[in-house]
């Protein structure tokens, strides 16, 4: 097949190699300006000798120009941040996919892993959809679940499980519409939810919620952006966590909210409602990711204040 992908960074770029691999024809690379580092998804397609471009929007004529120009059997949007209006994803002969990291019409919007984390499921996995003018709400293709473990990261839940089965099923995608044998099931409205990007107010820490909520929190958001507290004015991020329920008053009595009860080895016990969060790794505004108990942090501190 005569592929264009559409998309950014890792999973872009492991999408086109997975196509390349098996013998398709990747005649277009599309993906977002820089803002920072180089894309690794650019890298890969240049290297490949593959046409890429970078747009400011995908509905520049320039854009639709290039997709046109390059006679694509099938559009695929692996790891897509800018919006693909109607008018781009018809144009190859098969229209176009997207991947979407959440089990549809659950967790739409930017930011789906963390959330489902955030909120405790069990279970999450990827959508395969026909991309629309409305924000991750196209008829369903394929789908696939995967658990979320009690000690899943945001890291690990994406790195070690969605990521890889999300390239092999935009494959799998991409064949079954080939084949005219792909299902375009309708998103059921009643069960949709959709989550705005984490942003600072969603990833501040509150100590006096409940130790399940902020361990949840903690780990959906690590290795990125990070949940934070503060001390003395200052952010400090926390990562790798475990939490420990208080089952007894005796193990909370004449400790406040927030405040560091222990060093445990290398790690740094604060208390929180309900019971403790034991922090392994964290990180001060503007520095490197130290082991908590290197934090400074004396026991009887406050934090979140």
């Amino acid at each position: 097949m005569r592929i264009a992908i559409i998309g950014q960074q890792d999973f872009g770029k492991a999408a086109l190699e997975a196509f390349l691999a098996r013998g398709d024809d990747v005649v277009g690379v599309f993906c977002a300006p820089e803002k920072g580092r180089p894309d690794p998804l650019r890298l890969a397609g240049e290297a490949a000798g593959v046409p890429t471009h970078q747009f400011a929007k995908l509905s520049d004529p320039e854009a639709l120009e290039a997709l046109r120009g390059a006679k694509a059997d099938i559009g695929v949007m692996a790891y897509v941040t800018q919006f693909a209006p109607q008018d781009f994803c018809n144009l190859p002969r098969f229209g176009t996919i997207q991947f979407h990291p959440s089990l549809l019409p659950l967790h739409r919007g930017a930011s789906s892993m963390s959330w489902s984390i955030i909120l405790g499921r069990k279970e999450t996995g990827f959508s395969i959809f026909r991309p629309t003018d409305g924000l991750d709400e196209g008829p369903v293709l394929l789908t696939r679940a995967v658990p979320i473990e009690p000690e899943d990261t945001l890291g690990s839940l994406y790195f070690g499980k969605i990521f890889p089965l999300g390239v092999a099923g935009l494959i799998e995608a991409a064949d079954l519409v080939a084949a005219g044998k792909a299902p375009a099931i309708a998103q059921y409205e009643p069960a949709a939810g959709y989550e705005g990007i984490i942003r600072d107010a969603e990833s501040r820490v509150h100590w006096a919620t409940h130790v399940e909520q902020t361990f949840n929190l903690i780990r959906g958001l690590n290795p990125a952006p990070g949940a934070w507290t503060t001390h003395d004015g200052k952010k400090l991020f926390l990562f790798e966590s475990s939490k420990r329920i208080a089952r007894s008053f005796a193990e909370v009595k004449g400790k406040k909210i927030g405040q560091v009860a222990a060093h445990s080895g290398a790690s740094l016990v604060i208390h929180g409602q309900g019971g403790f969060i034991e922090v392994h790794r964290v990180r001060w505004e503007g520095g490197k990711k130290i082991p908590g108990a290197e934090a400074g942090l004396e026991v009887g501190t406050l934090l979140g204040g």
